[in-house]
């Protein structure tokens, strides 16, 4: 069984840039430890025969159906911009 101690906690934030206090590092590290024991549980049992899977529960998309439809009107969409040019949208340039 691994043992995850609260120095390790420690130098994991600090390698991450992340301040934590005495209290959270104690919490993380039982809470690491938890996980670390549920994972060597899971790690016991035979899977062998079990097919694998990407999700527990079988999903279907519902996708709806691809439909051209007419789009905005032209006029109604240049009466709301600050600033067009020929019939298209102007905008402020970003390269030189």
């Amino acid at each position: 069984m691994s043992v995850i101690s609260k120095a390790e906690v420690e130098k994991v934030a600090s390698l991450a840039r992340l301040e934590i206090t005495e209290a959270e590092a104690e919490q993380y590290a039982t809470q690491l430890e938890q996980i670390i024991n549920m994972v060597e549980k899971l790690n016991e049992l035979d899977t062998e025969n079990i097919k694998p899977t990407t999700h527990a529960v079988p999903l279907t998309n519902v996708l709806r159906e691809d439909v051209a439809a007419e789009g905005l009107d032209r006029n109604l969409v240049l009466k709301n911009v600050p600033d067009s040019q020929d019939g298209y949208i102007k905008v402020p340039s970003i390269m030189d």
